[in-house]
This record gives structure tokens, sequence and C-alpha cells, in this order.
């Protein structure tokens, strides 16, 4: 009993001086708890920027605010024309259904006129004094022609391929106008030759007039191909589409 207790004793005895021998330690040394990268990190941070980085970082931010302000105008610009094609189709089945309707009411203008030719019954009806044969004639025939207009309308709407093209020595070329805002324009396909390379794409546009300038290796050309409209830095070609 009394072995263990000494043995007891002396190994408080150890561990109480290994924390006096700790605690003076770190009375000597204060800062050895403290990690030194904490330090440097605020040294750097307190660091003013040189000119250069701050136009470093400016330059970052406003390039990706541009980057950002971009994706978003491309992805409308696919959605608008997704839309574009819709209707496109819409159009194209409306003027189908307008020409069935058109040969229908022709052919029964036909048939009204051949029976008022005819000759008239006795005790037939009058609308505005003219009888009922000539005034359905002229009400088909009025029809007719309403149609026709529509017709019209409808192929003024709809959109039509129209070629441009560029001509000259170059790596890349792009067409870009007021046909989409001036904002992605459209890329040409080289065509290669033996003396020159003719660059071209089809556009599809609606009947109207559009002003389009080229951008040939990252420099605004003007074609002469292709009529001029404005002045100065405001010239561009002059495409119409009837």
């Amino acid at each position: 009993m009394y072995r263990r207790r000494l043995f007891f004793c002396r190994t408080q005895s150890m561990q109480t001086g290994l924390e006096e021998y700790a605690s003076l330690q770190s009375r000597d040394n204060p800062n050895n708890d403290i990690d030194p990268s904490i330090d440097s990190e605020d040294e750097i941070l307190s660091q003013p920027h040189t000119s250069e980085q701050i136009k470093a970082l400016l330059a970052d931010t406003e390039r990706a605010k541009v980057t950002k302000k971009l994706s978003e105008a491309n992805q409308q610009n696919r959605f608008l024309k997704r839309q574009l094609y819709i209707k496109e189709d819409a159009l194209v089945k409306f003027k189908s259904e307008l020409a069935v309707l058109e040969l229908e009411v022709q052919a029964l203008a036909r048939l009204a006129e051949e029976i008022a030719k005819s000759g008239i019954p006795e005790g037939s009806r009058k609308i505005n004094g003219k009888y009922i044969h000539t005034h359905l004639v002229t009400r088909l025939k009025a029809v007719h022609e309403q149609l026709n207009e529509q017709i019209k309308g409808v192929d003024a709407a709809q959109s039509k391929e129209v070629s441009v093209f560029w001509v000259g020595m170059a790596e890349s070329v792009q067409v870009m106008g007021s046909f989409d805002g001036w904002s992605q324009g459209e890329h040409l396909s080289p065509e290669y030759t033996g003396s020159y390379t003719r660059f071209s794409t089809t556009l599809m546009l609606r009947p109207g007039r559009y002003e389009i300038k080229f951008l040939v290796d990252g420099e605004w050309h003007l074609s002469t191909e292709l009529p001029v409209t404005g002045e100065g830095l405001t010239k561009n070609n002059l495409l119409i589409v009837e």
C-alpha cells in the first residue's frame, strides 16, 4: 500500500512540473499560440493597391458585367428567333388556307354569274334595285378581291431568303445590321476560287429597308456591290427587300 501511494505521488508531481514549465514558456513567448499566417494575411490586406492593380480589378468587373449582358442578349435573341420561326410557320399555314378559300369563292362567283346570265325568273326578289342573282355576283366578286388583298398582306409579312456576299481576301467575314438590332449578325461562309475568295450567307428577312455593314477580320467595311446611306461613321450599306 505504501509503494502504490508513493508511485502515485511521483506521477502527479511530474504532471504538475510539466504544466508549470508550459505555463512559464507561454509567459516568455506570448505569441506562440498565434497563427503566423494571420499576420501575413492582415499585412497583405492592409497594403494599398497600386493604380495598375485597381485598373485590373475594375476591368475584370466591367468585363464580367459585359459578358453577363451579352449572354442575356444572346438568349433573348435566340428566343425571338424561335418565336419568329413559329410565326412564319403560322403565316404559311394561313396563306394556304386563304388560297383554298379564294379558289372556292372564285368558283362560286363564276357559278352565280352563269346563273344570272341564264335568265331571271319571274317574281325574282330585288335588293337595292338589283335582282338577287346580280347582287350575289357582285358580293362574291367583292369577297374575292378582299381575299386577294389578304393574300398579298401575308406575302408582305412573310420572310424571304436574301443572299448577302462579300468578295475579297479575308480570314473571317461577318455581316451586322439593323435586321437584328446590330446585336449578333451572321457569319459568312467562304468559297475559295483561284483569284479571290467569295463569302456568302442567307438571311431570312421581311420586305423592307435594312442597313448593314461588314466586319472583315475585325474591321468595318462597306460593300461596293450595294448602295450606301448615311455619312461619316454612320455610313452603311442599304439592303432593300421587296
